[in-house]
């Protein structure tokens, strides 16, 4: 009989070589080339051998130092993700067979090495892979030794965290699911002696709240006794645990809590005010969790005069908060690279409905004190005016102190105001321009931060605070806060002049053409800031110059005002390279300007023109081949350069044609709205119906490919991913149709094909999609009726029911001549749907083309006599009695 294959030995040299290579690669003091060391380690792992030796040097070589051998075990970690599924199966077996055993490694750092590879291994091969594994966790957990205990505990945490749904799937040959024998060991171990292992155990169980398992819910009465006792712990990791835990059940199962809500607000009351600020920081997510969870706010009532106090004294900056060093930094010092965090352009879209955003993150680190703003913030939303008692009373004690030991306080009271300004509008008005007044001289507070937050704070206001300039008091406190802020962009300190261009750029949204008077100071301080200030902020001042413009429209379109707007931003724009990302806020600010200045923009016209064409060509070059570009690949370039060249275009309408005609334009943007990446196609479909308005002759030798390309994007099982790419496709189709007319005709039927099924299901689509939808729909049908109609029945229902919720204006005109051009051409294919279209020609509040309030008046006539017998009266009857009021204007 043939002796057993020895068990896999490694050589001795290959050792060696492996742990001094490791050994200079994490030796800070090593003078070798640690690039150099990094490919050795590459090239060795081509070895088929080489996972072996590392999993060797992790579990056996005793002699060698912890930290070479945890080295090779997160090398091996990082090896196997790529290396794994393609490894000889005996190899895969001898990894896994020298894990299991250092499981209870005496030394902590290689058990939990030893744990994250585990969690590895079980995500490439699954638990069916590995049937010893979930053997050797169950010995381990049940020996009483606390090193197995913990080893064991650290890799099933690992898989919890990775890979929870591994352990609640039905594994062939096991009776029940791997979580029912684990889960009761976990919870077991809640009452462990050894904090490490409450911790584990309680993290790992913790995983399963949102999945709920069975064995979960089951256990759900001994999970929870199990929190309440933990609540105490004296283990502050613990403790962070138990609050995570409450705030993700209210979350997700607020029922099973709905018994102990008293107890539980108490106890979060008390953990709001641990001494351990990443404990109270967990608790204090609770207060949003419970609101947002809608449960009964009575409840949480009668805790408010004890808990407002506690978030308001959290809202004072600790300490050590990150932002006291950063409030020190001068304006004249240089920003480094790591101080500019990425920015994200949103591409241009079509429609009623774009992207959100949200400008009131001051900061971006999540802290304490933010967290508990955040918490008084929907807490105003949801009771209102009910806590202003308690935090005015906290707002007047702190500002009444005028100590600088007391700074602190009085920001966070500063703050306070803001964080209620939307929910407590109404309790606060009548006190709102002493408000106002008290903020403006902190504007110009000795210290820093009160004059940020003053910034934020009036900025919250700005509505109330533009809604008075209609008499002389309400004008002058306006102008006391914009001067106010104008002072503040000025001023030499960075936090400072972030705070004040945001703010500003708030008040410019509100104010709009309020801002007229002020035009001249307004771009004096912002063109002077622009001149001043370093790298990260000056983005800061693109987007209020950008702001103004969308504020001010063609009141800025004035020599006095150009000179002065202009010629910095030109410099700026000639002194950036073509791949300088700082280009970006520059091309949106650009933008803004170009859509502002109409006609006006015509001087600078051209070399932005050239310049954004030119980026395009470049970044299209440098996607095939960066070398020979010169250039790093960024899409950014492409979808900025694409969205200025669509202000420009609305702006200058056909002053662009001499442009467009002597490029090459239509190629590049051929290309985009081919491109793989869902923003440059976004952005490039909504070029293409802006140049159709404008000049659709310079589009037609490429139109067949430009409709093909656009009707595809509309006919894509990803269409909810891709929707916005969808919606300004289908916006741009119906543009091209009003001005190409039977061009058109070839995709008629397969545009039509994929605009019934969205307006057939509009759920789960976005508002805008379903409007273009209609309005395509409606265009194509004016242009081409004699193929639209012939399927009206399956269309007429939903598409009348989109119409009627648009707005009125020029696309919804162009749709109603669709419309009254398919009842012409197939009268009968409208009549199961009369009722629906009566509702959609309700919904003008008044047709102002006179030509189509009598098409639509013929079409109501029309069917009005071909309803003999009592049917039109009878389908007059079934509608809503202000649907019959309105009709009567077309005298039926």
């Amino acid at each position: 009989m043939a002796a057993a294959s020895a068990p896999w030995q490694p050589q001795k040299e290959g050792l060696t070589a492996i742990c001094g290579l490791l050994e200079q690669q994490i030796s800070p003091t090593s003078s070798a080339d640690k690039s150099q060391i990094w490919h050795q380690l590459q090239a060795y792992s081509q070895n088929p051998e080489f996972h072996n030796y590392l999993v060797f040097i992790l579990t056996r070589a005793e002699g060698t130092s912890v930290e070479i051998r945890q080295a090779a075990g997160l090398l091996l970690k990082n090896n196997l993700r790529n290396a794994y599924n393609s490894m000889d199966p005996a190899y895969q077996q001898y990894i896994k067979s020298e894990l299991l055993p250092c499981l209870g490694s005496p030394d902590r750092h290689i058990r939990s090495t030893v744990g994250t590879i585990i969690s590895v291994v079980v995500q490439l091969g699954g638990v069916m892979g590995w049937p010893e594994l979930l053997q050797a966790l169950v010995t381990c957990l049940d020996s009483n030794d606390v090193n197995h205990m913990e080893g064991a505990m650290d890799a099933l945490s690992k898989v919890c965290e990775d890979i929870p749904q591994v352990l609640d799937s039905d594994v062939p040959g096991l009776p029940e699911r791997p979580i029912n024998i684990f889960l009761p060991r976990m919870l077991k171990l809640f009452q462990s002696p050894h904090s490490s292992l409450r911790k584990l155990s309680l993290g790992s169980v913790n995983q399963y709240i949102m999945l709920m398992p069975a064995a979960l819910y089951a256990s759900m009465d001994q999970y929870l006794q199990g929190l309440f006792v933990l609540a105490n712990d004296p283990s502050s990791e613990v403790r962070k645990l138990v609050c995570a835990a409450f705030v993700q059940l209210i979350e997700v199962r607020p029922g099973f809590l709905e018994p102990q809500l008293r107890n539980l607000i108490e106890y979060m009351l008390q953990v709001n005010k641990d001494t351990d600020e990443e404990v109270a920081l967990e608790a204090c997510e609770f207060w949003s969790a419970y609101c947002e969870a809608e449960l009964p706010p009575e409840i949480l009532r009668e805790f408010l005069p004890r808990l407002i106090p506690i978030l308001l004294s959290n809202m004072a900056y600790a300490e050590d908060d990150e932002s006291l060093v950063d409030a020190e930094e001068d304006g004249s010092v240089p920003d480094r690279d790591q101080d500019i965090k990425p920015r994200f352009h949103s591409s241009r879209f079509h429609g009623s409905d774009g992207a959100e955003e949200d400008d009131d993150d001051i900061v971006n680190v999540w802290n304490l004190r933010k967290c508990s703003a955040a918490a008084v913030d929907i807490l105003s939303t949801v009771f209102g005016d009910e806590i202003l008692p308690t935090l005015m009373a906290f707002v007047q004690a702190k500002l009444s102190n005028s100590d600088d030991e007391t700074w602190k306080e009085r920001e966070a009271a500063v703050l306070a105001l803001g964080a209620v300004a939307e929910g407590c509008i109404i309790g606060l008005y009548p006190h709102l321009n002493e408000i106002i007044a008290y903020l403006i001289p902190l504007l110009d507070d000795k210290f820093p931060l009160i004059r940020s937050i003053s910034c934020w704070t009036l900025s919250r206001f700005s509505k109330f605070i533009v809604e008075g300039v209609g008499h002389q008091q309400g004008y002058e406190q306006f102008d006391k806060v914009l001067l106010g802020l104008l002072r503040r962009i000025l001023d030499n300190n960075k936090r400072v002049q972030e705070a004040a261009c945001s703010a500003f750029a708030t008040l410019e949204e509100e104010a709009a053409d309020a801002l007229a008077p002020r035009l001249e100071t307004i771009l004096q301080h912002l063109m002077c800031a622009f001149g001043k200030y370093q790298r990260r902020n000056l983005r800061i001042v693109y987007d209020a110059i950008g702001t103004l413009a969308d504020a001010v429209g063609g009141e800025l379109n004035r020599p006095n005002y150009l000179e002065i707007l202009m010629p910095p931003l030109i410099a700026k724009w000639q002194q950036l390279a073509n791949s300088d990302k700082d280009l970006f806020p520059l091309l949106e600010c650009f933008t803004s300007i170009s859509q502002a200045l109409g006609a006006g923009f015509s001087p600078f016209a051209e070399p932005v023109f050239q310049r954004c064409i030119s980026i395009i060509q470049s970044q299209q070059v440098a996607k095939v081949d960066p070398v020979a570009s010169g250039v790093q690949y960024d899409k950014e370039f492409i979808v900025c350069s694409l969205d200025l060249l669509s202000g420009l275009t609305e702006g200058l309408g056909s002053g662009i044609e001499s442009l467009v005609s002597q490029s090459n334009l239509k190629d590049l943007l051929l290309h985009c709205c081919m491109d793989d990446a869902s923003d440059v196609r976004q952005s490039g479909f909504a070029l293409l119906g802006d140049l159709a308005r404008v000049c659709p002759v310079h589009l037609r030798p490429r139109l067949p490919e430009f409709l093909d390309v656009a009707a595809k994007q509309l006919n894509t099982p990803k269409l909810k991913e891709t929707v916005s790419v969808a919606n300004n496709a289908c916006w741009a189709i119906g543009e091209l149709a009003v001005k190409v007319h039977q061009e058109i005709s070839p995709i008629v039927l397969t545009v039509m094909s994929c605009l019934v099924p969205i307006l057939q299901h509009p759920e789960a689509l976005n508002k805008s999609l379903i409007e273009n939808s209609a309005i395509t729909l409606g265009r194509l049908a004016c242009v081409c009726p004699e193929l639209v109609a012939p399927h009206m029945e399956h269309f007429m229902q939903p598409w009348c029911i989109a119409l009627s919720m648009i707005r009125d204006d020029i696309e919804k005109e162009d749709a109603f001549r669709g419309l009254c051009a398919l009842v012409r051409t197939n009268p009968s294919g409208a009549l199961s749907s009369l009722i629906y279209m009566c509702n959609a020609i309700a919904s003008w509040h008044e047709i102002r083309s006179e030509e189509l309030h009598n098409a639509v008046c013929q079409v109501l006539h029309g069917y009005k006599q071909m309803l003999v017998n009592g049917a039109w009266e009878q389908c007059m009857s079934a509608l809503e009695p202000q649907v019959k009021n309105k009709l009567s204007k077309y005298q039926v």
